[in-house]
């Protein structure tokens, strides 16, 4: 099984209707609702993960579990519970992100120093959302340090989780190389629900040591995912031909549609070549493109550039 990660600002819903569209992933996890001290109304949550009203899943057909973040039992399951009226796939739970402005609101990775409030919070939600919603989990390998990492998966799969991801890193390291798959090992030794390794697979062979370090079968992808979105495909079926530039091109176009369609434009070029710049890890031809364009700014002058129109094809097609 192949998931593709939550990314807040990067990988969100636009991006993941691009990204299935290729194949190879079974599974995405939408970027985090924050949850604060109330009742989020629906369109809260259909907002962020627009998949929802279309039964959970992309236009390509692959199931979306919409993520929660917070530190409140209570809250957490009580917007759990309306959540589960909008038919999720199922819910997940952050206890990864890194980001300082969440953890200072003990939210994220922050909460893998409190297994037992970790406990509570995945407890809580298990009992308030109907049996058939599966409850899974993310979690780094610590926050300052690894000491807590078994305490913690053990927690989670104890409150009734039915998976966890495991990013092989601490909040302190970031994203900085390397993930430390071999230290997922244990946790997936000890555990009886699936774990799934995450964190720095860029390639096929990142893949395979992944998984042979770890031990876990599932993968998360991110970063390389957005670098290369045919890494999934390559990925699940050894011997697939690369995605061509060619072929990225139409899927850049719908991207762009939906980006001028949900973005404000100021933001609408930065957001087109924020995944350029991640392309040219794998693409000459983004490199260049990036570079061509990395001063324009307004939108219908980055598509004349890059598309050769001042409406994308996909546009006119919608």
């Amino acid at each position: 099984m192949l998931l593709l990660a939550p990314m807040e600002g990067l990988l969100d819903h636009m991006l993941r209707d691009v990204l299935t569209q290729v194949g190879g992933i079974d599974r995405c996890v939408s970027e985090f609702i924050r949850i604060t001290d109330q009742l989020l109304p629906a369109r809260v949550f259909t907002r962020i993960v627009p998949e929802l009203r279309q039964g959970s899943r992309t236009a390509a057909g692959v199931p979306v579990r919409a993520q929660l973040l917070g530190s409140d039992p209570v809250c957490l399951a009580e917007n759990a519970a309306r959540l589960a009226t909008l038919a999720p796939e199922g819910i997940d739970l952050n206890f990864g992100c890194p980001a300082t402005c969440v953890n200072r609101h003990r939210g994220g990775a922050v909460l893998l120093d409190e297994p037992e409030l970790i406990h509570q919070i995945v407890a809580a939600v298990r009992r308030a959302v109907p049996a058939p919603i599966p409850v899974s989990a993310k979690m780094r390998l610590g926050y300052e340090c690894e000491s807590r990492s078994l305490d913690c998966a053990q927690a989670i799969a104890s409150a009734g989780a039915s998976e966890l991801v495991v990013h092989g890193r601490t909040k302190a390291q970031g994203y900085k190389p390397p993930a430390f798959w071999d230290r997922i090992a244990p946790l997936r030794d000890a555990l009886s629900i699936p774990v799934v390794a995450n964190g720095e697979i860029w390639t096929v062979e990142d893949a395979r040591r992944a998984r042979a370090e770890s031990g876990c079968e599932h993968l998360m992808l991110g970063r390389g995912m957005v670098a290369d979105p045919g890494l999934a495909l390559a990925i699940a079926r050894p011997g697939a031909q690369p995605l061509a530039w060619a072929a990225l091109l139409p899927l850049m176009q719908r991207f762009w549609a939906q980006v001028r369609q949900n973005v404000a434009p100021r933001h609408q070029a930065g957001r087109l070549k924020q995944w350029l710049h991640y392309l040219r890890r794998r693409y000459p031809e983004a490199e260049e493109t990036y570079q061509r364009l990395r001063t324009v700014n307004d939108p219908q002058q980055l598509e004349l550039a890059l598309f050769g129109s001042a409406e994308s094809d996909w546009a006119r097609a919608a």
